[in-house]
């Protein structure tokens, strides 16, 4: 123990240095590191329900389609449904439709993200945050932020899924493409709001009266 207290000395003291001559920054970095952290922790918690969960509620309804609003778009000449909500079913090359589309899918999808919120808002308040404020217009405003990033992310991945599936015929080309647009659009910015969402609701004076 005295050994590990030793060798992180230095970093210890250049950060009790960078605190007292820079408070107010060392409290975003500090925030920001933390938040980091836990939501990337849910989200690895987040992919590993979807490993089963879609094949579960598959099982359950079957192929199914369902979206909303669901109207026909036509974009690059491209044609598909638009939706806020839902996924398209996929047929797969084999035959048949992917489990990882339609109904089954999206049910999957918002069962692991209420199921990651709930481990997710405690940590965020409690241990990034420190907040002490009014637990549930908190919760219900993270809620908010939450279902509309969804949402919106939704709305995107009905758009670009079908048009990068029609557009970029190479397969490896198209799934590394996808992958670094899903991870900086639906991952970055998503994170990016929820945080500035988060450090206002868990902020010292929410929820308090104006005198």
């Amino acid at each position: 123990m005295e050994t590990v207290k030793k060798i992180f000395a230095p970093v210890i003291k250049w950060w009790n240095g960078f605190v007292e001559k820079h408070p107010k920054l060392a409290e975003w970095v500090r925030e920001g590191g933390l938040f980091l952290v836990f939501s990337y922790v849910v989200t690895f918690i987040k992919l590993l329900l979807l490993m089963f969960l879609p094949a579960l509620f598959h099982a359950m309804v079957g192929d199914v389609e369902w979206l909303w609003p669901g109207i026909p778009v036509t974009m690059f000449g491209v044609n598909f449904k638009l939706a806020i909500i839902g996924n398209a079913l996929e047929t797969a090359s084999t035959g048949g439709y992917l489990v990882e589309s339609g109904l089954a899918f999206t049910l999957a999808n918002l069962t692991a993200i209420v199921f990651g919120e709930i481990i997710n808002f405690p940590l965020q308040r409690n241990v990034t945050f420190r907040s002490h404020g009014p637990v549930v217009p908190q919760a219900l405003c993270h809620g908010a932020a939450t279902i509309v990033v969804f949402l919106v992310m939704n709305l995107f991945t009905c758009i670009w899924n079908p048009v990068t599936t029609a557009l970029i015929t190479n397969e490896a080309l198209r799934n590394t493409v996808s992958s670094i647009v899903t991870t900086v659009v639906t991952g970055g910015v998503a994170m990016v709001i929820i945080f500035a969402v988060d450090k206002i609701i868990f902020s010292p004076n929410f929820g308090k009266k104006k005198e």
